[in-house]
């Protein structure tokens, strides 16, 4: 499985391509064969897979009881606008444009790099995000990581 890392930003132009950078083009395995799967993030950005890692996922989701209607729910939304993607001979992405419109993605984007994917976000948005990220991050890394103190407690005791 790949393992992406780094934050780069890009400028998509007019016809909605994207030239993918160079440091995200090495950190590919041979495997994906420079080929993606794109669908919507939980939030409003795009996530490109590489298309060997996206195997693992959506064979994932296909697990899930298909009776529970909150289940077909989630599987519809998950791969609502999946789309295979290749990268072209200069090494650009070309996203559709109901897309990036769902993403509210203009011109400016943040390729956030981490696991198995690249998060695509609008510029302005990504930067929305992180504005409380000091005492936000700290807070969230404690709950996330560290467990609450009556844990703690309980684990001396």
């Amino acid at each position: 499985m790949t393992n992406f890392i780094g934050e780069y930003e890009c400028k998509l132009d007019v016809k909605g391509r994207l030239m993918l950078p160079s440091g995200l083009r090495k950190q590919l395995d041979a495997a994906s064969e420079e080929k993606f799967v794109m669908n919507r993030g939980f939030e409003k950005c795009l996530v490109l897979y590489p298309k060997n890692d996206w195997k693992y996922i959506s064979e994932e989701v296909n697990k899930l009881n298909q009776y529970v209607k909150k289940n077909r729910e989630f599987i519809r939304y998950f791969y609502r606008g999946a789309t295979e993607m290749a990268l072209d001979g200069t090494g650009r992405l070309l996203f559709p444009k109901r897309m990036l419109e769902y993403a509210g993605v203009e011109k400016e984007v943040v390729l956030f790099a981490y696991g198995n994917r690249i998060e695509v976000w609008d510029k302005e948005t990504y930067n929305g995000l992180l504005t409380d990220e000091p005492d936000e991050f700290a807070n969230l890394a404690e709950e996330v990581m560290g467990g609450s103190k009556n844990q703690d407690e309980e684990d001396v005791s």
